[in-house]
């Protein structure tokens, strides 16, 4: 196993597969979850010859189990220290979900400026903003965020059987497939990680304004969204950003998830190796 210990001590746990000569591609996973989450791209993109790396966020899955830093400036800072530890460069950046909220801060605070980054992807992703406010009332209201608190803090297990059983993978839907071993894999890669992680990382994903970060974006990015997302609104995510960057490109799916890039792996695949070739 890999650790990369940040500027505050903190230990990332990080997979590093593949020829270190191929071209880099860096996953950025979502809240709750940890590296694991990219198993089915990390698999297919290793087949095409690429290098893949993915880490374990501070608080998650096998990295320490800190109490402070639980904020995106945090979260990009120690992706950069994973990218520097191993000489990543001309590097493909794929987030979902918070993750896409870390690439963005990362891309725009450190990748861009130090030269490393080549593209980015963002998939069912978080900016600019989640929170809904009287400039974005296509947001979610601070009640349902504040419902997510006080249901992982009364009963963290429950409420990560919950999510995946319900709305994360659309699995609430009429007719849907329901795949147990995907439930119970989210709720073992959920229960890996900290509750205090988990916790602050409400705020982080819900309120954290990503505007800015995404105006600075120059590097061809690539925003997949689920049109039956759940969990991020369509509208305040996916359609926001790509009219903030300056060099992006929507795609949606319809019927798809929040959890598309698992329950439809087929097809988002094919659709990141034509952004990252093309």
């Amino acid at each position: 196993m890999t650790f990369v210990t940040t500027t505050d001590g903190t230990e990332i746990f990080v997979k590093d597969w593949g020829p270190k000569d191929a071209q880099p591609i860096m996953f950025h996973h979502g809240w709750p979850l940890s590296s694991d989450d990219w198993d089915a791209q990390m698999l297919f993109f290793l087949g095409q010859g690429f290098r893949v790396i993915a880490h374990d966020r501070r608080g998650h899955g096998r990295s320490s189990q800190v109490s402070d830093g639980h904020d995106m400036d945090h979260y990009a800072a120690d992706a950069f220290a994973v990218v520097e530890a191993l000489d990543l460069r001309n590097v493909v950046h794929i987030g979902h979900s918070t993750g896409g909220g870390e690439v963005a801060r990362y891309v725009a605070k450190h990748g861009q400026p130090a030269g490393r980054v080549s593209k980015a992807i963002l998939v069912s992703a978080v900016p600019p903003l989640m929170l809904k406010t009287d400039a974005n009332p296509d947001g979610t209201p601070r009640e349902v965020f504040d419902g997510f608190r006080a249901a992982l803090a009364a009963n963290r297990a429950q409420f990560f059987r919950d999510v995946p059983a319900g709305p994360f993978y659309g699995f609430n839907r009429e007719g849907a497939e329901v795949q147990e071993g995907v439930i119970q894999n989210w709720w073992r890669q959920g229960m890996m990680g900290g509750a205090k992680a988990h916790y602050d990382g409400i705020k982080a994903f819900s309120e954290t304004d990503q505007t800015e970060d995404l105006r600075a974006i120059t590097v061809p990015t690539l925003v997949l969204h689920g049109e039956d997302d759940q969990i991020v609104p369509i509208k305040a995510s996916a359609e926001r950003s790509v009219k903030l960057l300056q060099n992006g490109t929507l795609k949606t799916y319809p019927g798809f998830s929040h959890g598309m890039l698992t329950v439809n792996a087929d097809v988002l695949n094919k659709d990141l190796l034509a952004f990252i070739k093309g």
